[in-house]
Formats: structure tokens, sequence, C-alpha cells
């Protein structure tokens, strides 16, 4: 069975963690998802990436603490290597990523969550943190940096070294997670069904998601270079949006006065 179910939905990949009981990731799990990333990279008529987790307890609860007891040094360090080089592929892949966290996401699993885009909880879906110091380890596959960079250095400092779990509205509250549904966002839809629903407002004809995966381009990859550098970045990107049929759609549709109808090309 695999760890990593990939389902189409139009142009919504959903990829789901399926590792009972909590969803912990092994490293057979982050090659299934690596293997999914690198596939999504390549499809053309993928817009849009969304990641869950298996039934309605667990996003994910991090790597498998089994694993890692059994494992010698060398394996761990390499693991960890991978799965860093995993959760980078999944934040440079220029298409939108949302983590739909309809569970428990603590440890490696809010680290995956990080790693996205836009990060969806269900409201009373569950605790989320990263508790790994109470394990005499640190948060290994970027949480360190990646925490930091969304809640600045002295919280994420204080959220580590604690290790306290806090409430999906708490974390939203900190801008850890994006948005907080609850039954009115929901309407009668279930938690995933409304994510995926919300993920194709970004792509074709809706959106024009070549332009949507190169804002996320200028915004992951500007801020970690220099101002000058990411002013370059950003106008390297806008001459290739200039030479899309989207572009070109878009600046006419707006002068027509009528809805774009963009094709992702």
């Amino acid at each position: 069975m695999p760890l990593v179910r990939v389902e189409r939905h139009g142009g919504v990949l959903v990829l789901t963690l399926d590792a009972p009981p909590a969803n912990t990731y092994s490293y057979e799990l982050m090659r299934e998802l690596d293997a999914a990333v690198l596939d999504a990279r390549m499809a053309a008529d993928v817009h849009v990436i969304v990641i869950t987790g298996a039934g309605e307890k667990f996003f994910c609860a991090g790597a498998s603490i089994g694993m890692l007891k059994d494992a010698d040094p060398g394996f761990k360090y390499y693991f960890c290597l991978h799965a860093n080089e995993t959760l980078n592929r999944l934040e440079q892949t220029p298409k939108l990523v949302i983590a739909a966290l309809n569970g428990h996401t603590v440890g490696g699993g809010l680290e995956v969550a990080m790693a996205a885009d836009l990060r969806i909880a269900r409201k009373d879906g569950g605790k989320i943190g990263l508790p790994e110091v109470a394990l005499g380890v640190l948060p290994g596959t970027g949480g360190t940096q990646r925490l930091a960079r969304l809640v600045g250095k002295a919280r994420a400092m204080e959220l580590m070294i604690s290790g306290r779990l806090m409430s999906m509205d708490d974390a939203a509250a900190l801008g850890i997670v994006t948005e907080v549904w609850g039954a009115e966002q929901l309407a009668g839809q279930s938690f995933l069904d409304a994510v995926v629903a919300y993920a194709e407002r970004f792509t074709p004809p809706h959106k024009a998601s070549r332009a949507v995966g190169r804002i996320k381009r200028a915004v992951q990859s500007g801020p970690e270079a220099g101002f000058a550098e990411g002013l370059a970045l950003e106008r390297e990107l806008q001459q290739l949006l200039f030479e899309s049929d989207d572009a070109r759609e878009g600046i006419a549709a707006n002068l027509e006065k009528r809805p774009a109808k963009f094709t992702g090309n």
C-alpha cells in the first residue's frame, strides 16, 4: 500500500500522507512524497498541490520515533538530509502548495506544513507545535529556520525551547496557520472537499496559474537574497509572464471589460 496517496481533482493534485495511526513519516514515505512532488512539477496540467493526512485525527505527527530509535547515526543524518531536500523541492516548486491540516500537526508534521505556501486548518482539529526538545533534539527538518521566518526569532525560540503545543486558532494568531475553517467555511462539505474547492480558485480558467507560481517563486526566493537580487528575480519572472498566453488574455480581458479565461499557458 502506498504511504502517500495521489489523487487528481481537475488541476488540483491531492497528496495524502497515509501511515496509520499518526501519519508519521519514514524514509520510505519521504521518498514517495519526493517522487510525487517531482511528478507534479513536470505535469503541465497540475496547477495546485494539496497535502493532507489520512483520517481525522492527524495531519502528521512527524518522524517515526521507532524508526529513529533503531537507526544508526549515519542513517539519521542522511534521513534528515533527504527530508530537507524533499521539503525544499516542495517549497521551490513554482506551483501553489496548500497544507490542509485535518488533525494534530506536531513536530516534523508542522515542518512539512511550513514548507507549503498556505496552511488551512480544521477548527478544533487538534494541536500544533514543535515539541522535539522533549526528546533531547531540535526540529531538524527545517523547523528552526522556517518557524523563525514566519514568527520572528524570539517567538520561534520560545515555542521550540518550551515545546508547547497550541490550538489551531492560537497558531493562526501567530501567523503559523493561514486560516482556520469551521462549519461556516465548510458549508456542509468535508474539510478536504472544501480545501480542494478553494484550491480550484487558483487554477485555470479562474486564475493564471503560471502567474500564481511565479509570485510564489519571487516570494520564496527573493527575501533569502538581497533586495536588489530580489528585484532582479522579480523582473526576470515578470518577463517570462509577459511572454505567456495568459498575460495576453488577462490584458485583453481587462481592456475589453470581460472576465478573463485563463489556460495556464
